[in-house]
Order: structure tokens, then C-alpha cells, then sequence
């Protein structure tokens, strides 16, 4: 199996951050990798620091929500300014409510990746208005809409039927037959694969 940037990520960070590591054949090869390291032979590698283990964690939140080092000190600084609630919990919250992200938990897109693609090229409107900011902030009791010039397209084609197969978290709800959601809540913070107070004392450093 050829290596590339993004598995050499995803091995970095030991975690599936992007799509290609989360194929049957790239888990396949780590556990490979792994017997093979696992020998008597093998190097043990070195345990992480406490600085390396903030950064690995800071990066994971990085590359599984795909943005840049800026956005994500920008949502630190804003989720420690912000009164009320855990400080884990606003952070996790600024994270989830992107609409680019909003999109992705909907099912509306199978990546955040292309999440991002769906709204930059305006085929998503928020109360009405078409908005093609990935980074949007939605709020509860917006209605996230696929505009109607974009219905026809072939990335919607029986999603009704798709979105049987899709979990849409308790925050959010979906009427798969319009094509719309709608944010009734704030997500709090409760997946385990995101330690966010780890990445906190990153940024408190």
C-alpha cells in the first residue's frame, strides 16, 4: 500500500482523521504494522511528553474538523471568554455548529470535506438565505435547507433512502423527503475521541 500525507497523519495521530483511514484496507495494513512492531526485534517508541501529547490532540481536532491553526485558537480564545457552561463544552459547541459540520452530522455529506465543497458552492441556505461560509455559526432554531436549484443533482439522489442508514445526533433533526434540518440544541461535549481539555492546556501554556 502506497504511503501518502494523509495516512502518514493518521498514523501520526493514531486515530482515522480522514476518510482514506477509515477504508478496510488501510485498517488491515495497520494491524500489519502492528504485529510487525510488536516483535522482539522491534523499537518501542519513545512515550510522549506532556507537550507532545497536547499536541497531538490539539492537531486531531485540527484535521478532523479541517481548519487552520488560526480558526481553532480563535475558538479557544472565544470558548474562554464566553460566560457560562463548561469551558470544554462551548469549545466542542463552536466546533459542531460550523455549518460545514452541521451538514456532515445531517448526512447531507459522507465527509466534512466535502461538507465544505457543498457550501462554498451555494447549495445551502440558512433561514432562507443562501450562505457559502464553511465557518458559519448556525444557532438553535435555524432550518438548514439544500436550495431547490440544487435538488436535482445527483449528490442528493435518493438520500431519502440514505438517510435510513444515518444516526443524526439529538441536537439536530432531519426530514430526509425536504431536505432539511433543523438545530434545536446545543451539542454538548461527550465523544471520547476528542480530548478537549488536553488541548485547552495547550493553549494555556
Amino acid at each position: 500500500m502506497k504511503t501518502r500525507p494523509r495516512f502518514k497523519m493518521c498514523r501520526r495521530v493514531g486515530a482515522p482523521i480522514f476518510e482514506q483511514c477509515q477504508t478496510q484496507r488501510f485498517i488491515q495494513s495497520e494491524a500489519k504494522r502492528g504485529r510487525a512492531t510488536s516483535s522482539p526485534n522491534a523499537k518501542r517508541p519513545k512515550p510522549l511528553s506532556d507537550y507532545g501529547q497536547q499536541l497531538l490532540e490539539k492537531q486531531k481536532v485540527r484535521f478532523s474538523y479541517g481548519i487552520t491553526e488560526r480558526q481553532l485558537a480563535n475558538y479557544v480564545k472565544t470558548a474562554t471568554a464566553t460566560k457560562g457552561g463548561t469551558v470544554t463544552d462551548k469549545l466542542y459547541s463552536l466546533l459542531e455548529m460550523r455549518l460545514d459540520n452541521v451538514i456532515y452530522r445531517l448526512g447531507l455529506a459522507h465527509t466534512r470535506r466535502f461538507a465544505r465543497q457543498l457550501v462554498s458552492h451555494g447549495h445551502i441556505t440558512v433561514g432562507g438565505k443562501r450562505i457559502n461560509v464553511p465557518s458559519y455559526q448556525v444557532r438553535v432554531g435555524d432550518v438548514i435547507v439544500v436550495r431547490e436549484g440544487s435538488r436535482g443533482s445527483t449528490v442528493f439522489a435518493d438520500f431519502a433512502k440514505r438517510a435510513e442508514q444515518h444516526t443524526v445526533p439529538n441536537w439536530l433533526t432531519l426530514v430526509p423527503a425536504q431536505l432539511t434540518g433543523t438545530v434545536k440544541g446545543t451539542p454538548k461535549h461527550d465523544d471520547p475521541f476528542m480530548k478537549l481539555e488536553t488541548v485547552l492546556e495547550f493553549y494555556s501554556r
